[in-house]
């Protein structure tokens, strides 16, 4: 017993960093209909620019955290501003948008390197302590961490089915044309969703900070993650990725439990695999038809 709670802690933990990955990544599709291969690099501005505040501004810590939060938006706007709304519109945009983002993720990897250096740096963001039930160790990292992912899907997900703001995002990813057609300013929303997934991603970049390091690199392993979540989940399924992130979080953890944390991620590309042979469109998607 204290085995299987150990491990739900654990998957929540790695279910909750992931679904904030992964949401915003599917938003972005979902709406977009493009895959943004530079959203591992919106984690790690994230994470570096709230260790920068934090660390060599002397910000309070809150403080720091939300400026990390609010970089990660910054640079989600800046990328639609100066990149993506120029190749909206384009017949090839789905490939055309994966080069240039791919481009961009190299580019920013390439200067967080030269400014901080490829040597691992500690997030100062972390909570010590930790709480016991039974044999069964919970720390208040892995707390914060459930809680921030909480508070911050739930926000997006009253944001998406409650408000106007919302309603128009849903209906600029059902059609464009027609919700043109009924007011909706549609670059608008394109620059919206953009600044949310950079902030999601940003959020997500910090807490996977916390539990490893700081490095150029560490938005690589949580993309590769967020894609697979997507695919799973059927890619532009926001509700999907953030319970597919959940169920991938917990079968990982049971698995690096009982078989070893190294056949973890083989297992969830194996998993890939079997959706992609028997559900192509993934377990919430819509299959699409299309009539001659």
């Amino acid at each position: 017993m204290d085995a299987i709670l150990q491990i739900v802690i654990t998957g929540l933990t790695l279910g909750s960093m992931y679904a904030l990955g992964s949401v915003g990544l599917a938003l972005t599709y979902g709406t977009m209909g493009m895959f943004n291969m530079a959203h591992g690099v919106f984690m790690t501005f994230g994470a570096y620019a709230s260790y920068t505040a934090a660390t060599l501004w002397g910000v309070p810590l809150p403080f720091a955290i939300l400026l990390g939060v609010m970089a990660g938006g910054f640079i989600g706007a800046s990328m639609h501003l100066f990149i993506v709304r120029f190749m909206l519109h384009r017949e090839d945009f789905q490939t055309t948008i994966m080069v240039a983002t791919a481009g961009v993720a190299i580019l920013f990897q390439d200067l967080i390197l030269k400014q901080f250096g490829a040597y691992p740096f500690k997030q100062p963001a972390q909570i010590e302590g930790l709480y016991r039930i039974g044999n069964t160790v919970v720390t208040y990292q892995s707390l914060a961490i459930m809680a921030t992912a909480a508070v911050l899907i739930s926000a997006m997900a009253w944001l998406l089915t409650k408000t106007r703001f919302g309603l128009a995002i849903r209906a600029t990813a059902m059609n464009q044309d027609a919700a043109k057609l009924m007011g909706v300013k549609t670059e608008l929303t394109y620059l919206q969703v953009m600044i949310i997934a950079g902030t999601l991603a940003a959020a997500a970049g910090i807490l996977i900070s916390s539990l490893a390091s700081l490095s150029p690199a560490m938005g690589t392993n949580p993309l590769i993650r967020a894609f697979v979540i997507c695919v799973v989940a059927g890619l532009g399924s926001v509700t999907g990725a953030g319970l597919a992130a959940i169920a991938l979080g917990v079968m990982e953890a049971a698995i690096g439990y009982y078989f070893g944390v190294r056949y973890g991620f083989p297992v969830m590309l194996g998993l890939v695999i079997l959706v992609l042979i028997f559900k192509p469109a993934g377990l919430f998607g819509k299959q699409g038809v299309v009539r001659a």
